[in-house]
């Protein structure tokens, strides 16, 4: 197996569904311009309010891809 090297990005996703919508948009919108993610991890989950009520869910998440770097 050829070594390599990853690169970790945190990226908010919003959603006015769910903590996990958040996590997936983050994530599915990342893989358009990012090739070869690898991972994902929840770091944070937290809520916007709005006059008492929950207007969005906010996930931030650590995403990893394989680092290119060409020499």
């Amino acid at each position: 197996m050829a070594e390599s090297v990853y690169k970790i990005v945190e990226l908010v996703g919003t959603s006015t569904k769910s903590w996990e919508d958040a996590a997936k948009n983050a994530v599915e919108l990342a893989g358009k311009s990012l090739r070869e993610l690898r991972v994902a991890e929840i770091t944070k989950l937290d809520m916007k309010i709005e006059k008492g009520k929950v207007t969005a869910y906010r996930a931030r998440v650590q995403l990893s891809f394989k680092y290119e770097g060409g020499k």
